[in-house]
């Protein structure tokens, strides 16, 4: 029998998780958004058979879900999962996982509790390079990656002015929360290891310059807040000896938009990375995977030929969660994972805030 799917939010990536959904043989019951119309269109679009305009009003009329997608601000992400955890459901839930580390820890806590699987969606996991370069990890080729740098930057990607984005209560934060998938990929790489020391520092020069709007058409809010970073730039050091640098932007003095992860290991090193054409517009990038290694006095790069991939693994994810919560995968990332990640997100901005390193 199918599983059964509700989704909280009638947004953009909606798309992404019906299609992942889909493709892995789930189906979409209902869906359910605050606001007026929105569930409605979206289940109309995407073929979905019930819409509701509050999340109480689908949890109550469809006991029969297995599953909950939660696609809404990022403020609104750790009372979801946990409400829907407790209502006996897995969850699977946009980026960030919450607002801070503490409210992962509730996550975790509740999916103990219910006996359920959560699971975030972290989808350049899921990206074919990224895959095909964890596959050289596991199988040692790469010995232990012993440095990192992870950078997901923008010159002109501020997603709107005055909307949630860019409204510190309800995103958490500016890029540095919202691009956060680069610093979970290089820490996949690493093994995920526990972080602790954290150096950061936010810069907000150009977040009200509307010059660095971004490509997307999301509609600037009159009257709206804009008070998150629009970069960030970080050092992090682990308990296993291993270091991170990172480089996140909406609005940075940069050639072009710019996504990658670049590694140092043991036995080889290697990248990840994404360069656009057009910032925010996947359908003008360009993917490469490469692996740097030495032999017989040669120094050999290998460039790791992957299919193409422009949704950047989000569809891949999404058909992850419910291939794992089946049994039939092998989950894509943990929560466990998610707090380390939010830990040294949390970390950064206490080290901007305060200008000391944070330990942890």
């Amino acid at each position: 029998m199918a599983t059964k799917v509700g989704v909280i939010g009638a947004g953009g990536m909606l798309q992404y998780h019906a299609a992942g959904f889909k493709q892995a043989g789930a189906e979409i019951i209902a869906v359910a958004d605050l606001a007026p119309g929105a569930a409605q269109k979206a289940a109309a679009k995407w073929g979905i058979k019930h819409s509701y305009e509050s999340v109480e009003g689908m949890l109550t009329a469809h006991p029969e879900l297995d599953a909950i997608s939660v696609i809404v601000p990022n403020k609104f992400h750790a009372s979801l999962a946990i409400k829907c955890l407790e209502a006996g459901k897995h969850v699977f839930c946009e980026k960030p996982p919450a607002l801070s580390a503490p409210e992962v820890l509730e996550i975790i806590a509740a999916a103990k509790k219910s006996g359920k699987h959560v699971m975030f969606n972290f989808n350049n996991r899921a990206r074919p390079e990224s895959q095909a370069m964890m596959k050289y990890v596991e199988q040692g080729q790469v010995g232990k990656v012993n440095s990192a740098q992870a950078k997901w930057i923008r010159r002109t990607g501020i997603p709107g002015f005055g909307g949630w984005f860019t409204t510190k209560e309800l995103s958490g934060g500016g890029p540095l929360i919202d691009l956060l998938h680069m610093v979970d990929l290089a820490m996949y790489f690493m093994g995920y290891p526990e972080p602790a020391h954290v150096l950061g520092q936010t810069f907000n020069d150009f977040i009200e310059d509307k010059s660095f709007k971004g490509p997307w058409g999301i509609p600037d809010r009159v009257g709206g807040v804009t008070d998150v970073e629009n970069a960030a730039h970080g050092f992090v050091t682990f308990k296993t000896g291993q270091v991170l640098t990172l480089q996140v932007s909406w609005a940075e003095m940069i050639k072009r938009e710019e996504v990658s992860v670049v590694f140092q290991g043991t036995k080889a090193g290697g990248k990840v990375e994404r360069l656009f054409g057009i910032d925010g517009l996947d359908n003008t990038a360009i993917d490469t995977c490469e692996l740097y290694v030495q032999e017989n006095g040669n120094s050999v790069n290998r460039s790791i030929v992957t299919p193409a991939c422009e949704d950047m693994g989000r569809i891949a994810s999404a058909a992850n969660f419910i291939e794992a919560i089946e049994g039939r995968a092998k989950p894509l990332n943990t929560p466990e994972q998610a707090y380390r990640l939010m830990q040294v997100i949390d970390a950064i901005y206490a080290s901007a805030k305060t200008g000391k390193p944070v330990s942890l």
